[in-house]
């Protein structure tokens, strides 16, 4: 009886562990829930995939379904003419979420803090990378080509994706989360929803330069920021495309002119960067920008003396 008793016991955890494993594999998307991002990304351990519309996704069976503990090494760094410093393609798997033709996440942002990515310059060709390609918020900017050979729909022909969001749960060690737009965006003509259907698919990619013509680099303050806390998300940077380091030279109170002292901006979160101090700061404010590849952008006094929360100062300066 006792043994009876474990048989039904043992086959009822069974079935409920297949059933709770079925429901992660379908839920859809890997990427952080997005309401949440600031929370998610100081988590010391990932949190369980969100199920409200945001982020339940339409990447079909086994898109979010396993993690790998071991991190790949990341991609080679950007050259300046544009392509990868290896000159071949690596492999990696993608996955799409949200809607269809849309950017990804439904407040059109992203673990990355960057807004508005339905917008020009991102005009939805974003995605989610796993951790070596997000690298903790560092690879925030970062452009990469993508293209898929495999299935028939597939065009094989590269378009450029930019990383804005966290991918937690990775189905390979690369793995582009992909909004529906850029996810279709690989597919030959009209045959968008047919490769969308496919779910996971296996894709190249390879890091190549970011290019904005026409923009500089900019900084956008942060709501909450205040005279003892300056947060500013850094936006647009040609090249590399993402951030390592700001510092924030601050003005005298006397004439306004720069202080030539240049002070560490802590990294706040994704390509958000934040000074707290316990006197007021003084502006007007110059930010030097370092990318991944060590080279710096000084923006002189690029953020005004009165300036305003929720507002973008764009500077005259942009990367080579």
């Amino acid at each position: 009886m006792a043994a009876a008793v474990f048989f039904k016991v043992s086959l009822s955890s069974r079935v409920v562990a297949a059933a709770l494993l079925w429901l992660l594999v379908a839920h859809g998307s890997s990427c952080a829930k997005h309401k949440s991002h600031k929370a998610a990304h100081a988590a010391p351990t990932p949190p369980p995939p969100s199920s409200d519309s945001s982020s339940s996704g339409s990447g079909g069976p086994g898109s979010g379904g396993y993690y790998y503990p071991t991190p790949s090494p990341p991609p080679p760094t950007s050259s300046s003419n544009g392509s990868s410093s290896s000159s071949g393609w690596l492999n990696a798997r993608a996955t799409w979420y949200g809607a269809p033709n849309g950017a990804g996440p439904d407040d059109n942002g992203g673990a990355c803090g960057f807004k508005g990515v339905n917008l020009p310059p991102f005009s939805a060709m974003t995605s989610c990378g796993n951790e070596p390609l997000f690298k903790d918020g560092k690879g925030c900017g970062s452009c990469y080509q993508i293209r898929c050979l495999a299935h028939p729909a597939c065009s094989g022909i590269p378009e450029t994706v930019i990383i804005t969001d966290m991918n937690y749960y990775p189905v390979a060690p690369y793995h582009f989360d992909l909004s529906g737009t850029a996810f279709g965006a690989m597919a030959k003509d009209e045959r968008n929803d047919e490769l969308r259907h496919a779910g996971i698919i296996d894709i190249q990619f390879k890091r190549v330069a970011c290019q904005y013509p026409g923009l500089t680099v900019s900084f956008h303050v942060e709501r909450g920021s205040n005279p003892n806390y300056l947060a500013v998300l850094v936006e647009h940077e040609n090249g590399d495309g993402d951030v390592v380091q700001v510092d924030l030279m601050e003005s005298r109170a006397e004439d306004a002119s720069p202080t030539g002292v240049w002070e560490p901006m802590r990294e706040s979160w994704g390509s958000i960067w934040r000074m707290d101090s316990r006197r007021p700061l003084q502006g007007p404010f110059s930010l030097r920008v370092t990318n991944e590849s060590g080279k710096t952008l000084v923006a002189d006094q690029v953020i005004p003396a009165d300036w305003q929360p929720d507002n973008v100062y764009s500077s005259i300066v942009q990367f080579d």
